[in-house]
């Protein structure tokens, strides 16, 4: 069983910066890869970004460079996010995927999501 517990949203203006943490705990053999995914009201949830055990990253096309994935550790991973705007407002959703014990198959986790909002 894994818990993830997110931390970071909150309110900003445009042009600011936010850090969002997602911190996995519990009883698996492994975190795979961690990602953030995000869903605004009355749109789709959408990758924002994504990063693997060897530390190899993905973003969604809107980053544009914005944002900025990392890891502390095996099992704690952060957003940075830059020159937020508007449209980068939404839900933050932490994701990773993990080795069950005792099975060691591979399984994901959704954290509870985190809102940001962005505006003047």
């Amino acid at each position: 069983q894994v818990q993830l517990v997110e931390s970071g949203g909150g309110f900003v203006q445009p042009g600011g910066s936010l850090r969002l943490s997602c911190a996995a705990s519990g009883s698996f053999f492994s975190i795979q890869d961690m990602a953030w995914h995000r869903q605004a009201q009355g749109k789709e949830r959408e990758l924002v970004a994504a990063i693997n055990p060897g530390g190899a990253r993905n973003y969604g096309q809107f980053v544009k460079g914005r944002f900025t994935i990392s890891r502390a550790g095996a099992n704690t991973a952060y957003l940075q996010m830059n020159s937020l705007q508007p449209e980068d407002t939404a839900d933050y959703y932490c994701n990773v995927g993990y080795r069950h014990r005792p099975t060691g198959g591979v399984l994901r986790k959704w954290g509870q999501g985190t809102q940001v909002t962005v505006a003047s």
